[in-house]
């Protein structure tokens, strides 16, 4: 429903301002394993804080790998960069940046394994912020 509504806000010829379209809060939640989907999901995080959105990425299933330290990714075109890449970026603009909770015990990685300043999901607190009205969800 997010998507919808802002694809509509943005594309429906109204004279409504990007910033007033916006939510302040954005949730990205990330569990495709392609890269190429993880690549624009990134890269629509990284547009959307940069226009003021508070944004909070949950990485699930396949694209929880994004979160780990010594994962490699393609590069992608036109400035050669990594999903991976951008999802640092984020967490440099304040970006909080979660794997989903049965992620690390149903794999071989560990927490020392996640990037610095990643951390484990909780199902309370990620399904509160998910109730927020404010906030605007978006799946990848």
């Amino acid at each position: 429903m997010g998507c919808l509504s802002f694809a509509h806000a943005q594309d429906d010829g109204s004279s409504e301002s990007a910033e007033s379209a916006s939510a302040k809060d954005v949730f990205v939640v990330v569990s495709s394993g392609e890269a190429q989907t993880q690549m624009m999901a990134m890269v629509l995080g990284n547009q959307v804080a940069a226009k003021g959105a508070s944004v909070r990425v949950l990485l699930c299933d396949s694209a929880a790998r994004l979160a780990v330290e010594s994962a490699s990714f393609p590069a992608f075109e036109p400035a050669d960069r990594t999903p991976q890449d951008l999802l640092r970026g984020l967490m440099q603009k304040g970006t909080t940046v979660e794997v989903c909770a049965i992620f690390l015990p149903n794999t071989e990685y560990k927490n020392s394994d996640l990037l610095d300043g990643v951390g484990v999901a909780k199902p309370g607190p990620i399904a509160e912020h998910m109730l927020k009205p404010d906030v605007r969800y978006f799946t990848f």
